[in-house]
C-alpha cells in the first residue's frame, strides 16, 4: 500500500495531509510515530498532521489535527484552510462552493476561492467564558485578568478565549518579538491558570483595524502564524474596544484577514500554497512502526 501525503503551508505554517485511505488505518498514527513524522531532520517535517478525510454526519468530511508533540488539537484555522485547499486538490469540493468539515472543536464552513490560492473560513463563535476555554477559578468573562510569570516574575495583563480551543492573549508584553514569545510562551501555556494548557499571542494593536501578533502555540512552540490565534487576538481586540472589524493579523508568516461580527462569530480568510507530495519511503515506514 502506498503511504501517501501531502505538504502544504500557509503563513509558513506547514502540515502534512495523511489520508487514512492511503494508510490503511482506521486509527491515526500513535503520538510518538506523530512525533517522527513531525521532525525535521528524521521524518518528514512539519508543524502538525491533517488527518483525513474522516466519514462525518452533517458536514462533507471530518478532520482529526494532530500538533508536533503528538498531542490533538481540537481546532486549526491554518490547518483547515490547508486542508480545504487539499479537499480542492484532491476533487472533493469546488471552488467558491462553501462546504463543512466537523472538527474535535466544532463544525466549520469553508470556500476555497477563485484559484486555490486564498481560503475563507469561518471559525465559529469565540466565547470570553472561563469555563468554555477552560481558566481556573469560577465562571466568569477573562477580560482583563493578571498574574506572574517567570524570574524575575512578570506581571502579565491578559485576554482568554476559546475559538474551539483555548488562547491567552497577552495585553501588555514587555515587547512584541520572537524573543519575548519564546521565553513567556511556554511558562504561560503550561500555567496552573489553564488546566488544558494553551496556546499564546503576544498582542500590539497598530491601528482600529490592525493588530500585531506573537504566537506561542500550545503542543508546537514557536510559530509563524496561527489561524485561530489570529481570530482570538483579532476577537480579543474588538471586545476590549481597542479594534473594530475587519481586523488584519500580522505575523510573521503574513497577514490574515479576520471579520468580527457583532455576537463574535469570527471569519478569516488567507493564503495557501501546496508544497509538495509523495509517499513515505520504506525505511521511514519501519522507523514509524518501531515508534509504535
Amino acid at each position: 500500500m502506498q503511504h501517501r501525503f501531502w505538504k502544504y503551508e500557509a503563513l509558513g505554517n506547514d502540515y502534512l495531509v495523511l489520508d487514512p485511505a492511503s494508510w490503511g488505518e482506521g486509527a491515526p498514527p500513535p503520538a510518538a510515530a506523530i512525533r517522527r513524522l513531525c521532525d525535521r531532520h528524521f521524518g518528514l517535517g512539519s508543524d502538525g498532521i491533517l488527518w483525513g478525510p474522516l466519514p462525518a454526519a452533517g458536514a462533507l468530511c471530518g478532520l482529526r489535527i494532530f500538533n508536533p508533540d503528538g498531542s490533538e488539537a481540537e481546532k486549526s484555522g491554518n490547518g483547515l484552510r490547508i486542508f480545504a485547499r487539499f479537499l480542492l486538490d484532491s476533487g472533493r469540493a469546488r471552488a467558491a462552493a462553501p462546504f463543512q468539515v466537523n472538527t474535535l472543536g466544532g463544525v466549520v464552513e469553508c470556500r476555497v476561492l477563485a484559484g486555490g490560492g486564498r481560503v475563507r473560513v469561518g471559525m465559529g463563535r469565540v466565547s470570553f467564558r472561563s469555563g468554555d476555554i477552560p481558566v481556573a477559578g469560577e465562571d466568569r468573562e477573562t477580560l482583563h485578568e493578571t498574574t506572574l510569570v517567570g524570574s524575575p516574575m512578570t506581571p502579565i495583563i491578559f485576554c482568554a478565549a476559546s475559538v474551539g480551543n483555548p488562547h491567552c492573549v497577552v495585553l501588555n508584553p514587555p515587547t512584541v518579538d520572537e524573543a519575548t514569545a519564546r521565553r513567556l510562551g511556554p511558562l504561560l501555556e503550561t500555567h496552573p491558570l489553564f488546566p488544558k494548557r494553551i496556546n499564546v499571542q503576544f498582542l500590539q494593536v497598530l491601528d482600529r483595524h490592525a493588530i500585531r501578533i506573537e504566537i506561542w502555540e500550545r503542543g508546537a512552540g514557536y510559530t509563524l502564524a496561527s489561524g485561530s490565534s489570529a481570530s482570538a487576538a483579532a476577537a480579543a481586540a474588538c471586545k476590549l474596544g481597542l479594534c473594530a472589524s475587519p481586523v488584519r493579523v500580522r505575523m510573521p508568516g503574513g497577514d490574515l484577514e479576520v471579520e468580527v461580527a457583532p455576537d463574535f462569530q469570527v471569519v478569516q480568510t488567507g493564503p495557501v500554497r501546496a508544497v509538495a507530495s509523495g509517499e513515505a519511503a520504506a525505511d521511514l515506514l519501519a522507523a514509524l512502526a518501531g515508534e509504535g
